[in-house]
């Protein structure tokens, strides 16, 4: 069994064979992107946006459309973004350190272009250049996609992953009208962007007063479902000659509460404990291995809380969807009072660290939930 490769894959965009379901999804994206439209995918961190944007435009087989994908993730600053975009752009367009150079000095004239070379020069550079922010210099980046698909007869994807970290950045609002007005007019490019903060997303995407609203057609993903995920689950166990019942596979799915992620790690560490057989004691084994390897994350996370935070997050592990403002739920959870719930949800939000469904309130991270709910904080 040592020689067969762990069917499983996390840590990284789970990209052809570790992909999973998601075909309605994937195929609205692929519709959207193939006849231009701009498009938003927003939800939670770790449900899988990354791999599905990846597996659609990978999977468009068309000469005449070229994709470029761009992390700006590490970008602090409206500076450091226009850097990263004009490399990236530059570096996923051409092959060849001539065609670089050339269209650097083509397009981005007026802002004289540097090249900084890494280690191995045919693929790893960096473009500098001067730029005054009281100029309008930008608009020579902004329309660098748009410029080379003319030039190339081409169209362009440009795939923008941790979008919303550009609502960080000094003067955030003023820096998102400057790209909505230049990417607006732009014919022969098509703009994909997600990110792995939901509150923020939706903040610059669905609010009528953001530059960016209805700047294209907005993807709310949810949860692959069980049934899905256990017919994965199983068909992986089976081709590597392994067995796994489809109630253990529901085991996996229950503790991660179907976060994709989560779901393929748990998976992945069930499969690499388990002997020929998967046994419920592996899973057990796997699940606390799984806690453990997270456990300095959640501590950090921990720290982090005031103690109403905390409270509020053990009574939601304990169970406690709605109804916080209730006397018992305020008492057993010291709480203090029920003006203090609406003032604790928005900053939980805020951090990224619960969702609210109508009514109801949801960890966006059920490892981190399930981490809670066995500390025993309450009897």
């Amino acid at each position: 069994m040592a020689s067969i490769i762990n069917p499983f894959v996390f840590g990284k965009a789970a990209e052809g064979e570790y992909f999973t379901d998601r075909q309605e999804d994937a195929k609205r994206l692929t519709a959207n992107l193939t006849h231009g439209i701009n498009t938003i995918l927003i939800s939670p961190r770790r449900w899988g946006k990354t791999s599905l944007v990846k597996k659609v435009v990978y999977g468009i087989n068309n000469p005449e459309i070229k994709t470029v994908f761009l992390d700006i993730f590490q970008c602090k600053s409206e500076w450091e973004f226009y850097h990263a975009f004009a490399t990236g752009i530059i570096k996923q367009t051409a092959t060849k350190l001539e065609e670089w150079v050339e269209m650097a000095k083509t397009f981005l004239s007026n802002i004289s272009p540097k090249f900084t070379f890494g280690p191995d020069p045919m693929s790893d550079f960096s473009i500098t250049f001067d730029w005054d922010k009281k100029d309008d210099s930008y608009m020579d980046i902004l329309q660098l996609p748009e410029k080379i698909a003319q030039k190339r007869g081409i169209r362009l994807l440009v795939c923008l992953d941790e979008f919303q970290q550009m609502a960080e950045f000094a003067d955030a609002v003023t820096f998102q009208k400057r790209l909505r007005s230049v990417w607006q007019h732009q014919q022969h490019v098509t703009y994909c962007m997600f990110g792995s903060k939901k509150h923020l997303m939706e903040n610059m995407f669905n609010d009528q007063s953001m530059p960016f609203y209805k700047f294209g057609d907005l993807m709310f993903l949810k949860k692959i479902p069980t049934h899905e995920w256990v017919a994965f689950i199983c068909a992986k166990f089976k081709e590597t000659s392994k067995t796994i019942t489809k109630e253990q596979a529901r085991k996996i799915c229950q503790a991660t509460e179907n976060l994709s992620s989560y779901v393929q790690q748990l998976s992945w560490i069930v499969w690499y404990k388990s002997g020929a057989a998967v046994t419920d004691g592996d899973i057990s084994d796997a699940i606390d291995d799984l806690l453990e390897q997270n456990k300095v994350f959640f501590q950090r996370e921990v720290e982090q809380l005031t103690e109403l935070q905390l409270n509020f997050m053990r009574a939601m592990a304990a169970g406690v969807t709605n109804g916080f403002s209730r006397k018992e739920v305020i008492k057993k959870y010291r709480l203090e009072s029920s003006a203090n719930i609406q003032a604790i949800k928005k900053s939980l939000i805020k951090r990224d660290l619960i969702d609210m469904d109508g009514d109801t309130i949801t960890f966006n991270d059920s490892l981190f939930k399930l981490w809670l709910k066995r500390q025993r904080y309450y009897n």
